[in-house]
């Protein structure tokens, strides 16, 4: 038994077996991810819609997304594969080599490196790390959307090969985020440390009645501006699903007022999902 620290549940791992997020597992003694180069989603996707605004607009990005996350978001539009563990999908393995080769045959339609994502891309950081070698190799870029709920160490072991972030921020209290099974404290100490070292743009889901205040979203741009007033955020607008049907959408109304306060502090703040 080994306890897993990638993030602030600290499972004890066994031999065998997965933690919370389904894809940590001990071999051999060894913590290891369970589900490296497991397909579940591939697609060539505008970089806009990860959402990255400021990293080589205009282009396409290779998109590769696996299983499992470690928070319990109940309004997840991934659901189909974050909650779930390998037993549920087809068995599906994609190389690195041939990730890259993929990613290669794709620049011709304006793609500029691999996208990890659509589940919680950081739960597979051996995987990234050893694409992004292939990736760097051939002039490539790799990029992650990722929930940003993970210790500094993996944010320092990712520096030198991810290239550009977008981490959410879901909102700026602990009382969320408890919600969510999830650390506020972690996921700033992680966003401090990746924006030392890449691209980085947040993403905050306004959600009705969770976090949706001017007085929150005027915290969250403070302190994101006590890093840089240039890190782009994303205000992006909640619709029910999964787990969270009992509420309407956020109104469009609301999430421009909010844009607009957060933009106050921020130089570029954009509104998504309106």
């Amino acid at each position: 038994m080994a306890t897993c620290t990638l993030c602030h549940h600290h499972c004890a791992l066994e031999e065998g077996k997965t933690g919370f997020c389904r894809v940590r597992t001990l071999k051999d003694g060894k913590n290891v991810c369970g589900n490296y180069g497991f397909a579940t989603s591939i697609a060539l996707d505008p970089i806009e819609k990860k959402p990255l605004h400021r990293f080589f607009p205009g282009s396409t990005i290779l998109s590769f997304g696996s299983y499992g996350c470690n928070l319990r978001c109940p309004f997840c539009q991934n659901f189909q594969i974050s909650q779930y563990g390998r037993s549920d999908f087809k068995e599906n393995y994609v190389s690195p080599e041939s990730l890259v080769q993929k990613a290669e045959e794709l620049k011709k339609l304006g793609n500029i490196g691999v996208a990890f994502t659509y589940n919680e891309p950081l739960l597979s950081l051996e995987y990234i790390i050893d694409t992004a070698k292939l990736l760097h190799e051939k002039g490539m870029k790799t990029a992650c959307v990722t929930n940003g709920n993970f210790s500094e160490d993996v944010a320092r072991a990712l520096k030198g090969h991810v290239d550009a972030y977008n981490i959410d921020l879901k909102g700026f209290s602990q009382s969320y985020y408890d919600k969510l099974a999830g650390n506020l404290e972690m996921v700033k100490g992680f966003i401090r440390t990746a924006a030392s070292y890449a691209h980085v743009e947040l993403t905050c889901l306004v959600v009705p009645g969770e976090n949706d205040t001017e007085r929150e979203i005027d915290a969250m741009a403070e302190w994101i501006a006590s890093l840089s007033p240039e890190i782009p955020l994303h205000v992006s607008r909640f619709f029910p699903r999964w787990n969270m049907v009992d509420r309407d959408a956020t109104p469009v109304w609301k999430v421009h007022v909010l844009a607009h306060a957060a933009a106050r502090r921020l130089k570029y703040v954009y509104t998504g999902n309106c």
